[in-house]
C-alpha cells in the first residue's frame, strides 16, 4: 500500500512538473528586444497566462536562426515575418503577397478576416509529420521602394539596377526579374546595410526600418522613397498546438485582433516620421503601371504554387471593398 502511494505521488509530481514547464516561444525582431514586435509579444505572453500557459520568450535578431531552431524542435511557438513563415502555413503566409495589400485600411480588413474563426481550419497545417497552427498576425507595415537616385521614378528607369531581395522568398526574385532589374540575394539582417553602403541601388522596406537602421545614409542627397506600397509586411505567431491547451490558438487570435488598431496607429506614426524631402509621389499613370505589373506577377506566382489562391481571392475582395473604382474590380482573375 505504501509502495503504491509513493508511485502515485511520484506520478503526480511528474505531471505537475511537465504542466509547469514553460513553452518556449522564439521571437524575431530585427531591432531585438527594444523593437515593437518583441514588445507586442511580451504583452501577449502576459495575457496568455489567462489561457493556461506560462511561456518563456527567446529573442532573436537573426530570422534564419529562428527558422533553424524551429526545425530542430527548440521552439514550441515562433514569431517571424509572414514571408518566411509561408512554409509553415501558406494561407496566412500569402497575406504578404506582392501588391496584394496596397494600404493600411485594406491590411486591417485582410488581417481581421484571416484571423476570424471562420478560417480556423485554414490556419492549421501539416508540415511533414509536424502540425502547426497560426495563433496571431501582427502588422509591421507597408514596404516602400527606396532608391539611391530619385531619377528612378519610373519602372523603365529601374531596368538593370541592383535590387536587394530576400534570398528565401522566390516571389521577390521573380518580380524583380519581371521588371528587368538585377536581384541581389540578401538576408533580412543585411539588406538595409547593402543599400546604405551602395552595394545595391534599390531596396523595399517598411517605415519600421527607416530610423533605427539609418536608411538616410543610403538615400543621401539624391535618394527617395517611392510613395507606393509594394508589399504589406506582417508577422505570424505560429504554435505547435499539441504543446498548448485546446482553445489556446483561438483565444490568442482574438487577442491579436484587439491589438490591430494600436498596431496600425504605430505604423502611421513611423511613416509620419520619414522626412518629407525623401518622399516621391508617383503620377496616377505610373501607379497604375505598378499595380498592373504587380497583379500579373502575383497571378503568375499563384499559378506556380507560391501563393495561396484562396488568400488571393480574400485580398482582392478587401481591395475592391475599399477601392471600388480600381481597374481590377471589374475584371476576372484572383
Amino acid at each position: 500500500m505504501k509502495k503504491q502511494f509513493l508511485i502515485l505521488s511520484l506520478m503526480t509530481i511528474l505531471v505537475s512538473t511537465a504542466s509547469a514547464t514553460p513553452q518556449q516561444v522564439c521571437v524575431f525582431d530585427l531591432l531585438g528586444k527594444s523593437g515593437e514586435s518583441y514588445k507586442l509579444i511580451e504583452e501577449w505572453a502576459l495575457a496568455s497566462k489567462q489561457w493556461g500557459t506560462s511561456v518563456q520568450l527567446r529573442g532573436y535578431q537573426d530570422e534564419a536562426k529562428v527558422d533553424q531552431d524551429v526545425k530542430s524542435g527548440k521552439c514550441d511557438a515562433f514569431y517571424m515575418t509572414s514571408m518566411r513563415a509561408r512554409t509553415y502555413n501558406k494561407f496566412a503566409g500569402s497575406i504578404d503577397a506582392l501588391g496584394g495589400v496596397p494600404s493600411n485600411d485594406i491590411a486591417m480588413k485582410a488581417i481581421s478576416y484571416v484571423l476570424d474563426k471562420r478560417n480556423s481550419k485554414r490556419l492549421v497545417s501539416q508540415n511533414g509529420k509536424e502540425k502547426f497552427e497560426v495563433a496571431g498576425i501582427g502588422q509591421i507595415g507597408p514596404a516602400y521602394i527606396f532608391v539611391r537616385d530619385r531619377s528612378m521614378n519610373q519602372l523603365e528607369h529601374i531596368k538593370d539596377k541592383k535590387f536587394a531581395v530576400l534570398h528565401y522568398d522566390h516571389a521577390q526574385t521573380s518580380m524583380v526579374k519581371r521588371i528587368e532589374a538585377i536581384p541581389v540575394k540578401s538576408d533580412i539582417s543585411n539588406f538595409i546595410r547593402k543599400f546604405n553602403q551602395g552595394e545595391v541601388d534599390i531596396v523595399a522596406a517598411p517605415a519600421y526600418a527607416f530610423k533605427p537602421l539609418e536608411m538616410s545614409k543610403g538615400l543621401g542627397s539624391k535618394g527617395a522613397m517611392i510613395n507606393f506600397p509594394v508589399v504589406n509586411v506582417t508577422a505570424d505567431l505560429i504554435i505547435r498546438p499539441e504543446k498548448f491547451p485546446p482553445q489556446f490558438a483561438a483565444q490568442s487570435r482574438e487577442w491579436f485582433i484587439k491589438q490591430l488598431p494600436r498596431s496600425f496607429a504605430m505604423v502611421k506614426r513611423m511613416e509620419a516620421e520619414i522626412p518629407s524631402k525623401y518622399i516621391l509621389n508617383l503620377s496616377r499613370d505610373e501607379q497604375l503601371n505598378y499595380q498592373k505589373i504587380l497583379r500579373d506577377g502575383r497571378m503568375d506566382l499563384t499559378r506556380q504554387g507560391i501563393y495561396d489562391p484562396m488568400m488571393m481571392t480574400v485580398l482582392k475582395r478587401a481591395r475592391c471593398t475599399v477601392e471600388r473604382t480600381n481597374f481590377e474590380c471589374s475584371i476576372g482573375g484572383e
